[in-house]
């Protein structure tokens, strides 16, 4: 199932305004505010790769206030699904 995550910038004092918007998406998994360079961080995963390209284009980065956004797309079938590795350094 295609993934992404996708750091948003927002107009300053708009972040719980635009969290609330982004919640309504029904493909959106996780959202969070962030402190740092970016505002919000938000998982979101799609059918295919064509409807999550049309998620953040058409609805993601069209909510008002939303400044800029910076999107990664995960690759599918690398990495643990949820599991923990131990590292040792």
């Amino acid at each position: 199932m295609p993934t992404a995550y996708v750091l948003i910038n927002c107009d300053l004092g708009s972040e719980e305004e635009i969290l609330r918007e982004l919640k309504k998406l029904t493909e959106v998994i996780e959202v969070s505010g962030v402190y740092g360079v970016y505002d919000i961080i938000l998982k979101i995963k799609s059918d295919t790769m064509d409807k999550l390209r049309e998620t953040i284009t058409w609805h993601v980065r069209r909510i008002d206030k939303v400044r800029s956004t910076l999107t990664m797309i995960v690759i599918e079938g690398q990495g643990d699904k949820g599991k923990r590795q131990k590292l040792d350094f």
